[in-house]
């Protein structure tokens, strides 16, 4: 029989399959070979992109020339343009403002075939620290709200271009998906007196079953409420709302996990197209004891149907307990697949 299952912070329901459960080798995933080719994202390229915001280089070498590990650069067509005013209006019930943000890339590696998982734990933490910089940075434009860091890796997944790099919008407004999680937070701190995500943490800890790896630092695990198959958070163990404040040594600790984690989803799932999604705290940070950041870690295994886009209900083929145990390579159990 299905399960129905309830996630104590946003109140989302989900449906998970647990008579007839898939395991890895029952997607159809898309096979991620990369042509090569021309790419502005290349060494040798840089004239092709913007100039470049950021970058970690060797000693001497000069801006928007090779000698970089990684490297930060406007969009070159952005969703929200960094100029101009929001001029917010209201035309009859609805509202209206203009398109202003700011919209990067973060090339990753001047690797075209290295992804994250291949990288070494500091080339990664390279990747992290950009993040980091570029969010405090911003977050001084009084314009901004909120920011989001993503990674699509994949054509399935939304990747235009297939060279490894990540992205960062700065919006005018808190998106409504994280505004669910802030207010669901806050609800439940204000029941228990105590953070939502942190106590996810402990009862991932103490039960262990949906565990994929872990650190001293950080612990990522298959959310009892999993939404997609094989979805995986990544956390802090320590409360922690806002990644823009996090130190240069849990950063390391960081990268190490999320190239494990990145590892062991190739390798179970033969390198299937993701998404991944850094959520943290808005700019104007008023939910430091209830909010906890996180990364949200999303393969591209199934579509998302009617029954899915008109109730908001989830149906996850794959349970997370066994997802857990693929991606730690026990196997699972009491399963047909």
């Amino acid at each position: 029989m299905a399960q129905l299952r309830r996630d104590p912070i946003t109140g989302r329901w989900i449906i998970v399959d647990l008579e007839n459960p898939k395991g890895p080798g029952d997607f159809d995933i898309e096979v991620n070979q990369k042509k090569g080719g021309t790419c502005p994202f290349c060494y040798g390229s840089e004239h092709m992109t913007p100039p470049e915001i950021d970058a970690f280089r060797t000693p001497g070498t000069a801006r928007n020339t090779p000698g970089w590990f990684t490297r930060v650069v406007p969009n070159k067509f952005p969703a929200l343009q960094i100029e101009g005013n929001l001029d917010r209006l209201g035309v009859g019930i609805y509202d209206r403002t203009n398109g202003v943000g700011a919209h990067e890339v973060i090339i990753e590696t001047p690797h075209h075939h290295k992804e994250l998982n291949d990288l070494s734990p500091e080339e990664v933490l390279h990747v992290l620290l950009a993040y980091r910089n570029r969010s405090i940075d911003l977050k001084g434009d009084k314009r901004f709200k909120y920011l989001m860091i993503f990674k699509n890796y994949g054509r399935s997944a939304g990747a235009s271009l297939e060279h490894p790099h990540s992205q960062l919008i700065a919006l005018p407004f808190v998106p409504k998906r994280v505004t669910e999680e802030l207010k669901g937070a806050e609800r439940y701190f204000e029941y228990r007196d105590r953070c939502g995500y942190c106590d996810m943490v402990h009862q991932e800890m103490e039960d262990k079953e949906r565990v994929v790896c872990q650190n001293e630092d950080f612990i990522a695990f298959a959310p009892f409420v999993s939404r997609f198959p094989f979805e995986c958070m990544l956390l802090p163990k320590e409360h922690a709302s806002d990644f823009s404040q996090i130190e240069e040594r849990k950063l390391l600790e960081l990268a190490k996990l999320l190239k494990d984690l990145l590892s062991r989803l190739k390798e179970a799932l033969r390198d299937p197209a993701y998404n991944l999604l850094l959520h943290t705290s808005p700019v104007e940070n008023i939910y430091d004891i209830s909010y906890h950041w996180h990364m949200e870690m999303m393969p591209r295994l199934t579509q998302v149907m009617g029954f899915e886009w008109g109730t908001g209900f989830y149906i996850n083929p794959t349970s997370p307990e066994d997802a857990a145990r693929y991606l730690r390579g026990d196997g699972p159990k009491n399963t047909s697949s």
